[in-house]
């Protein structure tokens, strides 16, 4: 049976998996999940996109770890760059696309008139069609559910919307940096890293009508990395990675310790005290009210662990890399809070939970 994954042709993480199995050459089927509710529910534990039925039956949830251990079932070509320090810069760059910006290409898609109204109706078609109801009457219900669960209790609001916003606008100037010397991130091909930004720059920020547009104006050499990741192959020779986190990466190092990382730290110490909500202040713009995340608490679990396991020579060479406030949380001896999720280490076959279930410490 060919892989068969559950998801959208317009969903963040559905985007950024199929990327990656393309460049793998792995045979996929893509299926509308409505028609699995229940067995996803039951065999992954959420019902989230993307979620995948193997051909040896097992179920896969969360594209992070699909993707790890889809490489060791896969390793040629490989996509995590060989130096521990560039690996580390590279996952830590996927967690910020995953979790940071999500926040405006949430807001970008059901914030705008026009991308609402399109993007509705492409839900409507192609993943609630079994729904007995008016098609206009599902599209009003999906456009005030994503809107008010997705955007506002996200915390974007009148005077978080120019930050939130420019966040887009700092990922687009960084990438182009960053692609001003090579055609992927760390390479002559696609890292993890890579794979990492597709998940909003391909279904989002560079599908959706007005991002599209920003994006196509003011940095086309992200809009042109978007289709080249899209259609990446396998270099004859093998992917040559950089040996070392070139310096015209420092910028985004920065904006990400700046925004990812200090939430990371707001929201593992409300979660450790058992708030459901929390605010955040990050560059001078205070979000009064953010939910808390268990998941994002396991993000920064992993990461931690992951520098953790680095040599003391590469742990400084990270902390070169990172010389901010923020980027303590990776290394500091006083973590904040254990999530408690996936503790047997088994996802991407564990039992999966959504980004916003709390699962508060009592």
């Amino acid at each position: 049976m060919t892989m068969r994954v559950y998801g959208s042709r317009i969903s963040y993480f559905t985007g950024k998996l199929e990327a990656y199995l393309r460049y793998k050459g792995l045979p996929y089927r893509l299926v509308a999940h409505y028609r699995e509710r229940s067995a996803i529910l039951q065999n992954a534990g959420a019902v989230q996109l993307p979620t995948v039925q193997r051909a040896d039956g097992r179920w896969m949830s969360d594209t992070t770890p699909m993707l790890q251990f889809l490489e060791t079932e896969h390793p040629d070509p490989p996509v995590m760059p060989p130096d521990p320090v560039v690996r580390f810069i590279a996952l830590l760059l996927e967690d910020y696309a995953d979790e940071w910006l999500w926040r405006p290409a949430m807001h970008y898609r059901w914030s705008y008139a026009h991308d609402r109204e399109l993007l509705s109706s492409t839900i409507v078609d192609e993943l609630v069609t079994h729904v007995a109801m008016p098609r206009f009457v599902k599209r009003r219900l999906i456009q005030t559910r994503q809107r008010v669960g997705f955007v506002i209790r996200d915390g974007v609001r009148k005077d978080t919307r120019s930050h939130v916003e420019g966040s887009y606008f700092a990922a687009l100037d960084n990438l182009s940096k960053m692609l001003e010397q090579r055609n992927f991130l760390f390479g002559d091909a696609p890292s993890v890293a890579d794979f990492g930004f597709m998940g909003p720059m391909f279904r989002h920020f560079g599908q959706d009508p007005t991002p599209a547009e920003l994006m196509r104006n003011r940095a086309p050499a992200v809009y042109a990395w978007v289709a080249r990741v899209w259609n990446a192959h396998a270099p004859q020779a093998g992917p040559s990675f950089v040996g070392e986190v070139p310096d015209e990466t420092g910028p985004m190092l920065r904006e990400v310790c700046e925004t990812h990382l200090e939430q990371h730290r707001a929201n593992a110490t409300a979660y450790h005290a058992g708030r459901r909500r929390f605010p955040l202040v990050v560059q001078n713009c205070r979000y009064k009210s953010l939910p808390t995340s268990r998941y994002r608490v396991a993000c920064l679990e992993r990461l931690r662990e992951i520098f953790a396991a680095l040599g003391d020579g590469e742990q400084k060479r990270v902390r070169d890399l990172l010389p901010f406030p923020q980027a303590s949380i990776l290394w500091s001896s006083n973590p904040p809070a254990a999530s408690g999720y996936d503790e047997e280490r088994r996802a991407p076959f564990n039992q999966a939970i959504n980004v916003y279930d709390r699962g508060l410490p009592r």
